[in-house]
């Protein structure tokens, strides 16, 4: 990859929230509080219409990047040219802060399961991911985020812990990480391994963005659900995240059960008022 033909500096954004139709009115209404808005990609891919009217009037006010569910970065199928093209004319229609997705794989053999499935995380897999990413990112002529997953299942065959995996991406592939804190916990409390450990085995300069969401405790497991609240351990775990990473752009995830904007505002709120005393002092 020629690094001259990228755009590789990101910004730091500050404290934000996932655009949703739910909160399209409100948000225009009273943007106060919102530092930025994370969008998901597909929803906007499209050719025109009322989502792209509403997208443009959301750009003209806030910094604005684009998260995507359905690269299959991980997948074994080739990479799908017209959901990259599709990407791209979207990219250069709203010059996102930044583009990223999902270090999983979604889909085999043409079928979608539209969920975000781990990876085994071996040398194969490892060197199979590394070359997708760089392929993306020469289509994008940009750096990619991607994010740790929230996961059920194991693969016995794996070699690498998940943030060694994770690490070793973002390394090879010189791409970033969008390090999702609630995934890490929920993952962490299902499979029992340390989040700390997680953390700590995380490179500080990869570490583009968090995602803070809510999760359902289930029976034998913790499910990442996106529809509450962000637990309180999980707001321990992102002190400890900004003690490691510093100043890092923060965003709040709601993708079901949606409250009124001012209770989202309240959380990023919250957020703000946690990590920024700690980035003072570390000044």
């Amino acid at each position: 990859m020629q690094s001259a033909e990228r755009s590789d500096a990101l910004p730091y954004l500050g404290y934000g929230l996932g655009l949703r139709v739910e909160h399209y009115e409100a948000l225009r209404a009273q943007p106060s509080g919102v530092d930025w808005l994370e969008i998901v990609s597909e929803n906007y891919m499209v050719q025109g219409g009322l989502p792209l009217t509403w997208l443009d009037r959301f750009r003209e006010r806030f910094p604005l990047v684009m998260h995507g569910v359905s690269m299959s970065i991980g997948s074994t199928d080739p990479l799908d040219d017209d959901y990259l093209a599709r990407l791209v004319t979207l990219a250069r229609r709203i010059e996102p802060a930044w583009v990223s997705d999902h270090l999983c794989w979604t889909g085999v053999q043409g079928v979608n399961l539209h969920d975000l499935m781990p990876l085994p995380y071996t040398e194969e897999a490892l060197d199979h991911v590394v070359a997708r990413v760089q392929q993306v990112q020469d289509r994008l002529k940009r750096r990619i985020l991607l994010e740790n997953v929230s996961s059920y299942v194991s693969y016995a065959d794996s070699q690498l812990t998940e943030w060694e995996f994770l690490a070793e991406v973002a390394g090879r592939a010189d791409c970033m990480i969008l390090l999702d804190i609630n995934n890490v916990h929920v993952s962490a409390k299902n499979h029992g391994f340390s989040a700390l450990d997680y953390l700590h085995g995380i490179p500080v300069s990869r570490v583009q963005q968090f995602h803070l969401a809510g999760y359902e405790q289930g029976e034998r497991l913790i499910i990442d659900t996106h529809d509450a609240p962000v637990s309180n351990a999980v707001w321990d775990l992102y002190t400890e995240a900004v003690r490691r990473f510093g100043r890092v752009s923060t965003m709040i995830e709601r993708d079901d059960h949606f409250p009124p904007l001012a209770e989202l505002k309240a959380e990023l709120e919250h957020a703000r008022m946690l990590a920024e005393p700690l980035l003072r002092d570390a000044a």
